[in-house]
């Protein structure tokens, strides 16, 4: 399979994106789902924590972020000082948008002194009402921080709370019934056709983000064959084709990290679980957007300090219990790091 290269049709709007963005010591995240271009514009690709932390690190003035609006809006959270762009508006998050603030309260009041835990693809205004965020890495070691006597809310993803109950043996968690659009894309039927086309082929899960939850699910509940599988953060799941003798992959996850993987390793060959796993608010960012955003500082991404402050700590509960992306014991290969 030859190289993945940068596509020369975008090779001057890159130029000049980079040279506006240097102009206004703007750094620009794109996630792993994004369009190729837009990905190949970007000083840093991953997912939505990783990016989160990168823009907390960063010595830029403006982050220009190439994703879903509540990344953008975790990126606020932890990057107070600095201005936080959204190239386009219409990058929303169907999983996200499956609860409310007001819901969640009106959830809390039918299950007084309940514990919530809310994953990570949820808004300010949720992770606010939480006590605990999660990744699906780390969603059941969240859960066995928790006192085994109290009752948890787990939302908005039924899938992966369906998986995290199955793996805790919990009988008392309530899990909210929301789910990503992309989750049709991806179904165990699909999965055997692949690993029967492929048999020798490696299948790698990412679980950060909510199409491949089903996936994780699937496995824990023994739909799926866990054998030669692996669940990998993003970082892991780029250096896994390094680290194996295998020359061919089956990727559970949106289909945008493709373009990375194959990038990386022109070598080996990477087939999707399922091609039409694709999202549709994730392909909304295209390259003159971001130099638009850039040019006008525009839809800037703020979050109201109080709306933050209770946020935040639901986040820094997430980061403190075993990191970001800690070990799950659904299946073998599990990758322990981001």
């Amino acid at each position: 399979m030859p190289p993945v290269a940068p596509q020369p049709q975008f090779a001057e709007l890159h130029e000049e994106i980079r040279r506006r963005a240097a102009a206004r010591n703007a750094v620009i995240l794109a996630h792993n789902y994004e369009r190729p271009e837009v990905q190949d514009v970007a000083d840093y690709v991953g997912d939505s924590l990783g990016l989160s932390r990168e823009a907390a690190r960063t010595g830029a003035d403006v982050i220009v972020f190439a994703g879903v609006h509540f990344m953008a809006e975790t990126a606020a959270i932890l990057s107070p000082t600095k201005t936080v762009l959204l190239p386009d508006l219409g990058a929303g998050c169907s999983l996200a948008a499956t609860i409310d603030a007001p819901q969640l309260r009106a959830w809390k009041a039918e299950h007084p002194g309940a514990v919530v835990v809310s994953y990570v693809n949820t808004t300010a205004e949720v992770k606010a009402e939480s006590d605990y965020c999660c990744t699906s890495g780390n969603a059941v070691e969240v859960v066995n921080a928790i006192a085994p006597e109290l009752e948890i809310l787990f939302l908005p993803d039924m899938f992966l709370g369906a998986h995290v109950r199955r793996v805790t043996g919990r009988k008392n968690i309530h899990v909210w019934m929301g789910e990503c659009h992309v989750h049709a894309g991806i179904d165990p039927e699909n999965i055997r056709l692949q690993r029967s086309l492929h048999p020798r082929a490696e299948f790698l899960i990412h679980p950060e983000c909510g199409c491949a939850t089903s996936v994780v699910e699937a496995v824990s509940a023994g739909d799926v064959d866990p054998e030669g599988v692996h669940i990998l953060s993003t970082e892991g799941m780029i250096r896994r084709p390094g680290e194996s003798d295998a020359d061919t992959f089956i990727v559970a996850t949106e289909v945008g990290i493709l373009h990375r993987l194959r990038r990386a390793f022109p070598g080996k060959q990477f087939f999707a679980a399922n091609e039409r796993a694709s999202c549709a608010y994730m392909k909304v960012t295209t390259l003159p957007k971001v130099l638009e955003a850039i040019d006008r500082l525009q839809h800037h991404i703020t979050v109201p300090a109080d709306v933050a402050r209770r946020a935040r700590l639901a986040i820094d509960r997430m980061v403190s219990i075993g990191g970001t992306v800690p070990s799950t014991p659904v299946a073998p290969g599990v990758d322990p790091g981001e």
